[in-house]
Order: structure tokens, then sequence, then C-alpha cells
């Protein structure tokens, strides 16, 4: 989603209808300026900066994992509306080519501003990975809190969901897989 495609003035009336069907009195001066900061705040969350990959040859042949962990971000559950915030861990194993080490953070919050599910957004950033990159594998670990589930309904406060994809090599070879599971680790 691109900021192009949203109607400000329309979500900050659509929230001011939301306040007003829930019995809160937006008379009040606290919620005056609630329906636009509302709005703002969706657009924001809502909306992946622009960004260009960058690839580099691989001349040296470097074989090992390329990893960086606890890349943080925040999402919007597809269900509820709410927040889901946790940290991601991407590696790959390089084939010709590697990846700016920017742009592993770049596709996680490409996949994460937008309404999501966290099974889906791993193996959405797994996928581009494979198929921008063509590395010899590629492994994602994402761990998130969803305030759908920890501020309302069963009020599990403090639980957290891990998600996992592995492709290719990272799939195929045990010892691989045991390896990027263990450096991605969050700290």
């Amino acid at each position: 989603m691109t900021d192009t495609h949203i109607d400000l003035a329309g979500a900050e009336k659509a929230a001011a209808d939301l306040l007003d069907a829930l019995g809160l009195d937006r008379s009040d001066p606290t919620l005056a300026g609630t329906p636009g900061r509302i709005a703002r705040a969706y657009a924001e969350l809502l909306t992946a900066r622009e960004f260009s990959l960058t690839t580099f040859p691989n001349d040296e042949g470097y074989d090992e994992l390329v990893i960086a962990r606890d890349i943080p971000f925040t999402s919007v559950c597809e269900h509820h509306l709410l927040p889901f915030i946790g940290t991601a861990a991407v590696g790959y194993l390089p084939a010709d080519r590697i990846l700016g080490l920017s742009k592993l953070a770049r596709v996680v919050e490409l996949f994460a501003r937008r309404p999501q599910v966290q099974e889906r957004m791993t193996s959405q950033i797994a996928h581009w990975l494979e198929d921008n990159l063509q590395p010899k594998g590629v492994g994602i670990v994402v761990q998130a809190e969803h305030t759908c589930m920890t501020i309302r309904g069963v009020g599990a406060r403090g639980a957290t969901t891990v998600t996992s994809t592995l492709l290719g090599h990272l799939r195929d070879d045990a010892r691989s897989r045991a390896e990027f599971l263990a450096l991605a680790e969050p700290r």
C-alpha cells in the first residue's frame, strides 16, 4: 500500500463515526483531534517505505549464512486491526549475489506494513528473498506479541507467537537448518 491510495479525510471521518458509535463524546477537548490522529496512525502503520533492491556480485564466493536478527517490526492483525509487535531473523545462503544488509530489514517492513497474519508474513518474506535474490537457501523466524490476544479476548499478556519459513538448503539440510535456527535466536 502506498500513501497515494490513502484517503486521510475519509479515514478521519470513519474514525469519528467509530468514536460516535462507541458512545464517546467527541466534544470532550481530550478527544478533539483523536479522529485525525487515528487516521494518521493507521496510514503510517499500513504504509511501507519504498526501497530499491541492492545486490552485489558474490565475487569472493562467500558460502556461509548471512543473518540479520532482532529486526523490529510492527504489523496490524487483519482480523481486529490491532498491532502485533515483534522481531524477525532473516537469513540466506548466498549464491551468485549478496544483498545490501539494510534490505533485509526493508523486506520485513514491506510485508509487515499491511493488514497481516504472522504466518503469511513469514512466508512472504522468505519467498520474496528467494525470488529476488535466488540464494541457495532462505530462513526466516518471526516472534511477535499480538495485542488481539494479549489485551482482549483471552488476555494472555506476555504470550508470543513464533513462526518460521525455511527454503532450499536451509530446509533440506539438517545441519544447515540447525545452524540457522541456533544463530537466529533473539539476543
